[in-house]
């Protein structure tokens, strides 16, 4: 059985990743953090189109939930052979505002929990010399984004790691990239208002708001042959937002 494990996978960008893997084959561990029957929902579309899938819980900013999930999956499904880095959240609003609790929270689920998680999923690739890490990082950690200092450098980090990850484990047959999206409807963008949306499809050259099947699209094409040849990248999927 081929596995792919998807972190923040019960709705949004994690749950388009997780259905597009299972269309292409991949039993699929989709991981949440509270959001139990948003995951079960993902699981049973899944498994209704004869797919195979289960829902697993675990705060990737906690590394000993990440080594249970790990622990988890491989009894469940196998080998995780595709991990896609994905769980992430988001703030906005002025740094000096910002709490030691906020911050701190912010770069252990967008930052650290992707370092984590990596780490487990890499102590079996090494081995069996294949694997695909796949993280979703944000095009604001490219250029940054004025009140979302903190997520723009966990973002920047997480681009920043894709980089080093590869050429670390390259030599193990491990490729390691990175999907940078623009600004994709979403609940993390849901304080946006119409007003506010629609100049910033105004601003886009492709006149739209990305959806999450597109930047699941491109998650899992890194995970095709065709991909074979292609690590230590960023994917940007933006619609042209930046260039």
């Amino acid at each position: 059985m081929h596995t792919a494990l998807v972190t923040g996978a019960s709705r949004g960008i994690g749950a388009a990743i997780a259905l597009e893997l299972a269309k292409e084959g991949w039993a699929v561990a989709v991981n949440y953090r509270s959001s139990r029957d948003a995951a079960d929902e993902v699981v049973k579309k899944i498994t209704d189109e004869k797919g195979v899938a289960e829902a697993f819980e675990a705060d990737v900013s906690d590394p000993e939930a990440v080594k249970r999930l790990f622990s988890d999956v491989s009894e469940r499904l196998g080998f995780v052979e595709v991990l896609v880095n994905n769980a992430g959240i988001s703030h906005i609003g002025l740094l000096q505002d910002m709490t030691d609790g906020e911050i701190s929270r912010l770069i252990g689920v967008d930052l650290a929990g992707t370092v984590y998680c990596s780490r487990e999923a890499v102590k079996a690739m090494i081995p069996r010399k294949k694997g695909s890490i796949i993280n979703i990082a944000s095009m604001w950690g490219e250029v940054g984004a004025s009140c979302e200092a903190v997520y723009s450098a966990c973002k920047a980090g997480v681009i920043g790691f894709t980089k080093a990850l590869a050429k670390e484990l390259g030599p193990s047959g491990i490729r390691v990239n990175c999907v940078s999206p623009g600004l994709i409807r979403t609940d993390m963008n849901k304080s946006l208002d119409s007003e506010t949306l629609k100049e910033l499809e105004e601003e886009t050259p492709l006149l739209r708001i990305g959806a999450p099947e597109d930047v699941a699209k491109a998650a899992a094409f890194l995970t095709r042959e065709e991909a074979s040849f292609i690590t230590g990248q960023v994917l940007p999927v933006n619609g042209g937002f930046i260039v």
